[in-house]
């Protein structure tokens, strides 16, 4: 093996194992921001070490054991040995004084605990969302800066100082590194539940750029609500969350044209529809009912995503169902975002000026003034009702609001569609809100 491959190797095994190996190593130091550190010096010693080695046969229990020693080492050259002995110190002095430690059981003891642990700390709700995505990208995704900077759009030096204000704020505000228990543990998962879907919706409809989908961050989110889903079975909304994620991640072939210009659910070949997934979502579905619990949300926009899977063809889509299950998501977690994706279900159930009543009512929500899927909605139901020159104006407004430039692309399109030259107007004062961490979208495509 050249030294390139087995770099590429190295990289491979660190996106397989930094989650495992931070998690455990947070267990015994109990600071998530010395653990990713010492996760990293054990990085470095495989990148110079493996080209002449070669890769060890369980290089995640080499990874481990060589970030505990160096654990071990730090904290008595720091004289912390002492203070921590009583805590730390007689479970790992006993491993590293033995004569055949087992790597395997090092890598894999308590992984489980740890874990969650880890993802209840990135998730904390004392950071901010913006904190919460890159900090979770960062420790559970494995990214590095560099590929959470452009998974985002932003600047690399932004992105590091979210991720070390984030463990200085964990260190400074003593968050217990544990799974929460009781009352508190309800409202922990459900930061835990945004941060991995606001994930997967920047990689399913990309806020800004020339890609109209991310599909790593896709895959991101989902690699992390399968392992959350088998670490807390018990959670209904963690297999809701999985189930609606499996099926829109379903689509994803048939949302992309040739050139990269966005399809929306409507014009999608249902062939191209990932039926694996579509039946992984199905099951995660069923694993979400409780007997005589009534669902939450992300149970609810499960089920509205399995009705569109369920439909061979647009024409099959049972839109009465998805506008029932809208109105229940709108009395459990009520939200303009919401209201809006109740519209277009009641327009395609009832007729588009029946959505229209209700994007109406929606106009002078202060939460949607810079929202471009407003402008977009409302020019759809006008298109439909044959009211044109309305509609061109609905769309130019949309495009002038998304920073995405496919989608300003397909906006502008839709406007050139309804007659006249359909051109960028400016864009207003009201922004759409900039942060990856607070959109929602209805659910087109």
């Amino acid at each position: 093996m050249t030294a390139s491959d087995t770099h590429r190797a190295i990289h491979a095994v660190w996106r397989i194992e930094s989650a495992r190996l931070i998690a455990g190593l947070a267990r015994m130091v109990r600071d998530v921001g010395l653990a990713e550190e010492l996760a990293q010096d054990a990085l470095v010693i495989a990148l110079e070490k493996w080209p002449r080695t070669g890769v060890p046969d369980n290089p995640g229990a080499w990874l481990m054991a060589t970030a505990k020693h160096r654990a071990i080492d730090q904290m008595r050259r720091g004289k912390q040995l002492e203070r921590k002995h009583e805590e730390l110190g007689h479970e790992m002095e006993a491993r590293q004084d033995a004569a055949t430690p087992d790597l395997d059981a090092m890598i894999d003891e308590d992984v489980g605990d740890d874990l969650l642990r880890l993802i209840f700390t990135a998730c904390h709700p004392v950071l901010s969302t913006e904190a919460r995505v890159a900090l979770t990208l960062r420790l559970l995704g494995g990214l590095t800066t560099e590929e959470i900077a452009r998974a985002y759009l932003v600047p690399e030096p932004t992105v590091a100082q979210r991720i070390v204000r984030a463990k200085r704020t964990l260190a400074e505000a003593k968050v217990p590194y544990e799974v929460p228990r009781g009352p508190e543990l309800a409202e922990r998962l459900s930061s835990v539940l945004q941060v991995i879907y606001l994930i997967f919706n920047e990689g399913y409809s990309a806020t800004a750029g020339g890609d109209w989908m991310r599909p790593e961050l896709c895959q991101d989110a989902l690699r992390l609500g399968r392992i959350l889903a088998e670490l807390v079975p018990q959670e209904p909304e963690v297999h809701g969350l999985v189930a609606l994620m499996e099926i829109q991640a379903s689509r994803a072939r048939a949302r992309v044209g040739p050139s990269g210009e966005p399809i929306l659910l409507l014009d999608q070949n249902r062939g191209l529809w990932d039926q694996l997934l579509i039946r992984r979502g199905l099951t995660a579905l069923e694993r979400a009912g409780k007997p005589g619990a009534a669902p939450g949300p992300y149970v609810l926009q499960g089920a509205i995503a399995a009705c569109h899977a369920r439909a061979r063809t647009p024409e099959e889509t049972d839109w009465q169902r998805i506008a029932e299950l809208y109105g229940v998501l709108a009395r459990v977690s009520p939200s303009p975002v919401v209201e809006l994706n109740r519209a277009v279900a009641v327009s395609m159930a009832s007729g588009p000026e029946k959505g229209l009543e209700i994007v109406d009512s929606l106009t002078s929500e202060p939460s949607l003034a810079g929202y471009h899927l407003l402008p977009s909605v409302r020019g759809d139901f006008l298109f439909k009702l044959g009211r044109l020159g309305e509609a061109r104006a609905e769309f130019e407004r949309a495009a002038s609001l998304t920073r995405n430039v496919r989608e300003r692309d397909l906006l502008l399109g839709r406007a050139a569609a309804c007659g006249g030259d359909a051109a960028l107007a400016p864009a207003p004062a009201a922004k759409a809100p900039a942060s990856p961490g607070r959109k929602a979208r209805p659910r087109r495509s």
